[in-house]
């Protein structure tokens, strides 16, 4: 047994007996505690055990947790296979696969896990770009030779990677094109998938899987288990990436890869096509089937920062193409792109619900009035039934000031019968639902909500929320946590990018909580908060699953920066009941989030076991 599996089994011993018997926590001698550290392997020691689910991130555990549930087993690979052979109308996949001068140890390695494939329907067209060492080419006849389903190409001139994968198209007969480099790996069952999932989805013109990358030692790592189809999280990185299958139509119609963006070329041809297809067209297949390989000349270990260049003069042509007025920066997490504002401005009413908060409720005013750029607003104050003196004074002290109205709440209204005749009663065209507990931190924040909420199919836009020590407070909500809903990147220090830089980057989100900016209009027609069933919390969520539900999208920006006092928001069983009745499914299912990752924690770790269906043929 290995120093790590005598730790967790320790830990998990402890655990079981704790759970039977729970008033045995207040008796847990010292030395069982030391007697865990002791068995803790170092890695762990130095970081902090905060849940179950966080031990997947350990390399040993993750490889575990890949072969357990994403390679089939002897018995599901002879199902994949007989399913793949006696497909009447099978999809055939033409994978491109560009060489100049490689490592052949790597490069056998990439072309024998193609032929080691369930599916049986492939071919594979090598391009050889004029490569200087003639073993290439011995090595690639000798393939050739041995497997018809393998075409080579001989390129006479050097042309880099986009004028070669080019010529490795020009080989392909199938109707699907997927893309591979010549030291990455695929899963066993990776096409299998792949043609599952385009069969499923006869409208579709763009696949995308999961991916993760495997080290000097061969070993899995770095697991990125992403979301569904994102167009705002595209803009930021190439979320699509690997493994990347595009309809071979497609591709041609727009010309292939184009010379010039090399390095991001496979990036510049998915914002092409993002342009010429419907987002239902996109489908994610939410299994880790690339593997990319690490070393020190690999984009997966940032070693070609040209790709950086590349990757945003696409995005500029993206913008152009699409007649958006934004520009692209890039920042150290990938790229922001930053909206004109429309003119003129939209006038903004910032509502906030209240009672008796004077100190909470003088910060956010101050802050507000004192840091906030954007001319166009006004700051409605709910006043609710309050009853201490000095708040009155301080309301009546503020009312003077011409872009503060204060209503006050006179009856025992709900929160939401409150928040919706705020709303019907603001002057702005867009609201902004705000807090007493929450100050700004940067004058051009509401800018940056702006910017978002007025883009076509925006929904609500949330910013990001930080506590008072520095560290994020949530970043947009995950569905299904804690049942219903749990705050993402919580306890990240500021500057930490979080799992695969979403943290950090502008994205589309299933609900924002606490604050949010919304188009007024889009409000009401959303039927506004739920009266009398929910609270605060999931009044925010019951909301942007409306929203949703009416064909909208929801934002998270972390551009836009609050800090928020951390308090108590507690939904009672009613609410909880209430909104898993309303919303079923739905919850467990976060188009933002991944079924590989976890519903026992909010920090993006790997689901003990994910909520896939196991392969099944139609």
């Amino acid at each position: 047994m290995s120093q790590l599996e005598k730790f967790l089994f320790r830990f998990t011993t402890m655990a079981r007996v704790i759970k039977a018997e729970p008033k045995l926590m207040l008796n847990i001698p010292k030395f069982i505690f030391r007697s865990l550290r002791e068995g803790m392997p170092e890695t762990i020691k130095r970081t902090k055990l905060i849940s179950s689910p966080t031990r997947y991130t350990d390399e040993d555990i993750y490889n575990k947790w890949f072969l357990n549930y994403q390679i089939p087993n002897g018995k599901k690979k002879n199902e994949m296979l007989e399913w793949g052979v006696n497909l009447k109308n099978p999809p055939k996949i033409s994978i491109l696969l560009p060489v100049y001068n490689s490592n052949i140890k790597w490069l056998s390695a990439a072309i024998n896990s193609v032929r080691a494939q369930t599916y049986p329907h492939w071919e594979l067209c090598i391009a050889d770009d004029a490569s200087t060492n003639p073993k290439i080419r011995q090595f690639l006849e000798k393939l050739a030779n041995r497997d018809a389903r393998i075409r080579v190409l001989y390129r006479s001139k050097n042309g880099h990677i986009s004028a070669c994968t080019n010529s490795a198209l020009s080989l392909a007969t199938g109707t699907w094109i997927a893309l591979l480099d010549h030291d990455d790996l695929l899963n066993c069952a990776a096409l299998t998938w792949v043609a599952k999932s385009i069969i499923e989805n006869p409208n579709a013109k763009l696949f995308y899987s999961d991916e993760d990358k495997i080290d000097k030692h061969g070993k899995h790592t770095q697991a990125y288990c992403k979301c569904d189809w994102n167009p705002a999280l595209a803009l930021g990185q190439n979320m699509f990436s690997h493994l990347g299958v595009f309809n071979k139509e497609l591709i041609c119609k727009l010309g292939g890869l184009r010379l010039g963006f090399e390095g991001s070329q496979d990036y510049d041809l998915l914002l092409r096509c993002v342009d010429a297809v419907e987002r239902t067209q996109i489908v994610h297949i939410p299994r880790i089937l690339y593997h990319m390989r690490i070393h020190p000349n690999s984009s997966a270990s940032g070693a070609k920062p040209y790709t950086e260049f590349a990757a945003e003069r696409a995005l500029a042509d993206h913008l152009k193409r699409n007649k958006i007025r934004s520009r692209v920066v890039s920042t150290r997490n990938g790229f922001r792109i930053m909206h004109a504002m429309p003119n003129p401005m939209p006038f903004v009413s910032i509502i906030i619900s209240t009672q008796n908060q004077i100190d909470y409720l003088k910060q956010c005013i101050k802050s507000l009035l004192d840091t906030t750029n954007y001319p166009e607003f006004e700051i409605v104050i709910i006043n609710n039934y309050a009853d201490n003196k000095d708040y009155f004074n301080y309301l009546n002290a503020i009312a003077a000031n011409l872009c503060i109205r204060i209503f006050t709440n006179s009856r025992q209204l709900d929160y939401a019968k409150i928040i919706n005749s705020a709303v019907a009663q603001a002057k702005g065209n867009f609201v902004y639902l705000l807090n007493e507990n929450i100050i700004t931190l940067h004058a051009d924040w509401l800018e940056e909500l702006i910017s978002q909420a007025v883009q076509p199919g925006v929904g609500a836009v949330g910013a990001k929320l930080l506590s008072p020590n520095g560290t994020v407070f949530h970043g947009g909500l995950i569905l299904g946590i804690d049942g219903v809903a749990g705050f993402a990147h919580q306890n990240l220090l500021n500057h930490e990018q979080g799992y695969f830089r979403r943290a950090a980057l502008v994205q589309e989100i299933s609900a924002v909580d606490g604050v949010l900016m919304i188009n007024k209009q889009l409000f009401l027609e959303a039927g506004g908060f739920s009266s009398g069933k929910l609270g605060t919390l999931y009044n925010n969520v019951d909301c942007c699953l409306k929203l949703l539900e009416l064909g909208y999208h929801n934002i998270y920006t972390p551009f836009a920066r609050l800090s928020c006092r951390n308090t108590p928001n507690i939904e009672s069983d009613e609410a909880i009941e209430f909104i898993q009745k309303k919303w079923g499914n739905q919850l467990l299912n976060d188009q933002a989030y991944s079924p590989n990752l976890s519903l026992e924690s909010n920090s993006f770790c790997l689901a003990e076991k994910p909520r896939l269906p196991t392969f099944s043929a139609p």
